[in-house]
C-alpha cells in the first residue's frame, strides 16, 4: 500500500496490498486551451473499523479531507475521487468509480462496478445494483437501478434508437387510442 501526506486513518482499520491512499485528484484547469494542475491541498480521513480492499485509490481532497467514515467496506479496485464523502457502515463492492465532491449516505449498499457522476449527494440507505451509472442525486432510502442488459450489437443499435424516438411513439399510441375510443363510442 501506498500512503502520501495527510492521510489520516483510524484504529483497527485494514488497507490491503496496492491500495493509494492520498495521491491528488484529478484536478486540472483549461487555460488558453492548456490544462493546467489544480493544487490539491486536502488530505484523507479515513475513521474506526475501515476496510480498504486490494489496488483501490482514494484520493486527497482538493481544499478539503475526502471522508470516509466508521465502518464502511470498500472493496477491491474501487476508486474514490477527490472530496467525496462516504458515510458510515456503507459497503461498495469491487470496480466501483465514484467521482469528485460525491456525498454518499449511511447504510448504503453499492454493487460491483457502479459509476457516479460528480457532485452528487446520495440519502441514507440506498442500495444501488451492480453496473447502475449514477447521474442525479438520490433523494429517497430504496434500490436504485440502470442500464441495459447485455445483448447482440445490432439488437442494442436498433433499441437505441428506438429509445430515442419513444416520446414520438408515445404521442402517436395515444392518439391512435382517442380514435379507437372514438369509434368504439360511434358504434354503440
Amino acid at each position: 500500500m501506498t500512503l502520501y501526506h495527510g492521510v489520516c486513518i483510524g484504529q483497527n482499520c485494514i488497507v490491503h496490498s496496492g491500495a493509494v491512499i492520498g495521491a491528488d485528484g484529478f484536478g486540472f484547469a483549461n487555460q488558453q486551451g492548456k490544462w493546467e494542475k489544480i493544487a490539491q491541498l486536502g488530505g484523507v480521513s479515513i475513521a474506526n473499523d475501515v476496510e480498504i480492499g486490494a489496488n483501490s485509490t482514494i484520493d486527497r481532497g482538493a481544499l478539503q479531507d475526502t471522508v470516509i467514515e466508521t465502518g464502511v467496506k470498500i472493496d477491491n479496485q474501487v476508486m474514490v475521487a477527490h472530496n467525496v464523502r462516504i458515510g458510515s457502515h456503507t459497503a461498495i463492492a469491487a470496480c466501483v468509480g465514484i467521482s469528485g465532491s460525491t456525498e454518499i449516505g449511511s447504510h448504503c449498499m453499492i454493487a460491483g462496478g457502479v459509476g457516479f457522476a460528480g457532485h452528487l449527494k446520495i440519502c441514507d440507505r440506498v442500495f444501488i445494483t451492480a453496473m447502475s451509472f449514477v447521474t442525479g442525486s438520490i433523494k429517497e432510502p430504496g434500490s436504485y437501478s440502470s442500464g441495459t442488459a447485455m445483448m447482440p450489437t445490432p439488437q442494442w443499435k436498433k433499441n437505441s434508437v428506438r429509445l430515442k424516438q419513444l416520446d414520438e411513439l408515445t404521442k402517436q399510441v395515444r392518439q391512435l387510442e382517442k380514435q379507437i375510443t372514438k369509434l368504439r363510442d360511434q358504434d354503440q
